[in-house]
């Protein structure tokens, strides 16, 4: 048994109210607080943490009142990649409304069946097969000639020649655009060799293209193109097929693709064409047969969110009525311009495939916070971009709509984010590695390219969560 004497229990009494006093007085003075949290850092410090290798320039600016928010190297000339259908799509809403629709039509000359291209950037081959029935129920029979009509826009082989010619981002253009203008190729071993597919693939209706060829090489370039006697031929590294494989290619003629696909449909419903041909003059007739798109506004939301490039072309040459892509881009920089947008904008194209565009970030966000806000592009920009990329990594605090750009060595963000207490900031992140970039124009991609636009992608994050936190 232990036992306490009594002098042990009142120093012990003594000694415990003397340590509960000190805690009371380490309350008292705030030692026993818990500690602050880890100060947020600024866009520099969260740059210089990331170590991304080139440039980042940035800008944030308050949409209501156009006051700039923060920025770093805003006005640096940056290519614009992707982002740039943002203003695409901004100055197309303008010119032409967001309800405007693109018409494909069937014009009968008495001998003569034309298919007509009005430039409709999302016709598919379901589309063209509805054409095909609305044709047949109006009992025409078969014409003497069948022709193709390309001519509401200018016609274009590919849109940026210094890409590869292989890459199914960069086809042809023209008024008559199917499947934006790509065809699918599939392909099989079997014992006596490769069995190759080319079809007008769409949801319902996947015809055989007949204008179209491939063939298995022994050769080192992954593909190879040459235009035939009107017939597109493609050869493919044997070496890289394997036992099976599929991938979409560029059409660089639409206007015979087109009138190909439509003659096998028009067959499989009764209705025999002639082989078609290309006419460059649109001749008088009777319309008898159309299909119309859905209206622009839609298309565009698919454009941002799909970043097709040849939608963003044929959407910008509509709103110019300009007769080649550089002209064209000048329109829409002249247009800017009248926007009180006249600087930090040099542009070539419409999509951002072309090397010689460049934008700025402080462009870029008195673009968002004027005119394309009072267009409602907010509305029709993708929510959480980033998450494709980063999946949760891209978790955050803020609601993000905005359209990504990226080339090789180019990772850019430019949009909307909106703290949870309601703040909306217009923002731009363009980050670049000219170096990189200048190096690797065109390749498909090179050594480094993943890892460093991930690491970009998260560098945008980071920023955006941290404008949050300190400006929202």
């Amino acid at each position: 048994m232990t036992v306490f004497s009594r002098r042990a229990i009142i120093l012990g009494g003594a000694a415990w109210l003397s340590a509960a006093a000190g805690v009371r007085a380490q309350q008292d003075t705030g030692m026993a607080k818990r500690p602050p949290t880890r100060p947020v850092l600024d866009a520099d410090g969260l740059i210089a943490r990331a170590g991304l290798p080139g440039r980042v320039a940035y800008a944030v600016m308050d949409p209501d009142t156009g006051a700039v928010l923060d920025e770093g190297s805003a006005g640096a000339p940056t290519p614009p990649a992707s982002i740039l259908k943002v203003v695409t799509a901004t100055y197309a809403l303008d010119r032409l409304g967001a309800a405007h629709r693109f018409r494909t039509r069937i014009l009968d000359t008495g001998d003569m069946l034309v298919l007509v291209g009005g430039g409709d950037p999302v016709l598919t081959t379901d589309h063209l097969a509805a054409l095909a029935d609305r044709l047949v129920a109006t009992g025409r029979q078969s014409p003497q000639r069948f022709a193709v009509w390309g001519g509401a826009l200018p016609r274009m082989s590919e849109i940026a020649p210094a890409q590869a010619d292989h890459v199914a981002y960069n086809p042809a253009i023209s008024g008559i655009i199917l499947n934006f203008n790509r065809v699918h190729l599939g392909w099989r071993r079997q014992d006596s060799g490769y069995q190759m597919s080319l079809e007008a693939r769409a949801s319902s209706n996947s015809p055989r293209a007949y204008t179209v060829t491939a063939q298995p090489a022994n050769q080192n370039q992954l593909f190879t193109y040459q235009d035939r006697n009107g017939r597109e031929e493609w050869t493919v590294s044997r070496q890289a097929m394997g036992r099976a494989g599929s991938r979409w290619l560029p059409v660089r003629r639409p206007e015979l693709y087109a009138g190909d696909v439509f003659q096998t449909l028009c067959r499989a419903r009764g209705l025999v064409l002639p082989t078609p041909e290309v006419i460059e003059t649109l001749p008088a007739g009777d319309e008898i047969a159309e299909h119309r798109s859905v209206p622009l506004r839609q298309i565009l939301q698919d454009m941002l969110t799909y970043s097709t490039n040849l939608t963003a072309e044929v959407v910008g040459l509509h709103a110019s009525k300009a007769r080649d892509l550089r002209g064209s881009a000048r329109a829409m920089q002249d247009w800017l311009a009248g926007q009180g947008l006249g600087e930090g904008f040099h542009l070539a194209d419409h999509s951002g495939l072309s090397a010689q565009s460049r934008v700025t970030a402080l462009s870029m966000v008195r673009l968002l916070s004027g005119p394309a806000r009072q267009a409602g592009l907010e509305d029709i920009l993708k929510p959480d971009p980033l998450r494709e990329t980063l999946g949760k990594s891209a978790n955050g605090t803020a609601e993000v709509r905005a359209k990504t750009g990226t080339l090789n060595f180019v990772s850019n963000l430019a949009g909307y984010a909106n703290a949870p207490d309601g703040t909306t900031m217009a923002f731009a992140v363009l980050c670049t590695d000219g170096a990189r970039h200048a190096a690797t124009l065109g390749q498909d991609l090179p050594a480094g390219v993943i890892g460093w636009t991930r690491d970009a992608k998260l560098l945008q994050h980071g920023l955006i969560e941290s404008w949050v936190a300190r400006l929202g």
